[in-house]
């Protein structure tokens, strides 16, 4: 009898425990808890309209703003990229280093400055290659690279070398230019090609990139071109807050010009007091562990000053270290 008397008592306890736990469920405590949660979540969670000026230029040509398609279409760029926080952010991190090396060449060569952000939303500034097989910042094909002047073979490839193809670059849009009399055109041109964009304009008998029909890439390319130039002119007006200090500094380097053909060029590097993986990110034109260099040529390897590639030395030479770049007046009123 006292088995059983300890078998009713666990049963008891059993159905008690199980009533309170139905009790907890059902009189609302989770009801609560989920209120809580969805109160934190509207209290913390903010997303608001990204601004559209009321005009602006591309390389010095209004971009007409007053129509709905071409508003909304710069609307829709600047969304996805004020919203895509990490990879915004890396790309101002990126234009801090290589914007400095760029401007200067497209200043020589009488291109628009504004096409700095072409190369930003080609690559990154990342050197990348594309499913086509379009390669470097500039995102060249094979065929068009060689073009434009630069050597692409197995053992060097100037797609990758920053200045080079900045310069093929500028050859590329000032023929484009010479085409169509239109910088926003010569955009629109470097990523659909002259021959599609010279057939849409005659076809559809328009006078501006801004009216024409394209396909979907075209169509929103030159947009986010001009909704990196916005982000990247006032980063904070578009939520972004980087202290000079956050950006990638340039770094100085100097110049090794040899005219003979290097076998190894993992005991090049060393003996020039820099290991394969700096001489590989200071020129990755080089595209083999060895050169070949032919009788009346030579090629010229950027090296990195001394302790430059270190970053907590890089510091001490950028200006105003925790000055937040590009810091837009807020109202507080």
């Amino acid at each position: 009898m006292k088995f059983s008397g300890f078998k009713l008592t666990l049963v008891l306890l059993m159905l008690l425990s199980t009533s309170a736990i139905l009790f907890y469920c059902f009189t609302g405590t989770s009801s609560e808890k989920d209120k809580q949660y969805r109160e934190q979540f509207n209290a913390h969670t903010r997303a608001f309209a990204v601004e559209i000026p009321e005009s602006m230029t591309f390389a010095g040509e209004p971009v007409p703003l007053d129509l709905y398609y071409t508003r909304e279409a710069l609307d829709r760029e600047l969304l996805v990229n004020t919203y895509w926080h990490s990879n915004t952010m890396l790309l101002l991190k990126r234009a801090a280093r290589y914007f400095p090396l760029i401007e200067p060449v497209l200043k020589a060569n009488n291109v628009p400055d504004d096409f700095k952000y072409l190369a930003l939303i080609e690559s990154g500034l990342t050197y990348v290659v594309s499913p086509s097989n379009a390669a470097g910042f500039w995102q060249f094909l094979d065929k068009t690279g060689k073009q434009y002047g630069l050597e692409i073979t197995d053992q060097v490839d100037e797609r990758y070398h920053t200045l080079k193809s900045t310069k093929a670059a500028c050859r590329y849009l000032k023929a484009s230019y010479a085409l169509y009399n239109n910088w926003t055109l010569s955009a629109a041109s470097y990523n659909a090609g002259q021959g599609r964009i010279t057939r849409e304009f005659a076809r559809q008998k328009v006078t501006n990139y801004y009216d024409l029909y394209l396909n979907t890439e075209t169509s929103r390319y030159v947009f986010r071109i001009l909704a990196f130039k916005l982000i990247c002119e006032n980063p904070s007006a578009y939520g972004f807050y980087l202290r000079n200090k956050d950006l990638y500094p340039p770094f100085s380097t100097y110049p090794v010009t040899i005219d003979t053909s290097i076998t190894d060029l993992v005991n090049f590097a060393a003996q020039n007091n820099v290991n394969y993986r700096i001489l590989k990110e200071f020129n990755p034109w080089l595209r083999d562990d060895q050169l070949k260099v032919l009788p009346g040529k030579s090629y010229t390897f950027d090296f990195p000053e001394s302790n430059s590639i270190i970053y907590s030395r890089l510091l001490p030479r950028v200006e105003q270290p925790d000055e937040i770049k590009g810091q837009h007046p807020v109202n507080n009123q």
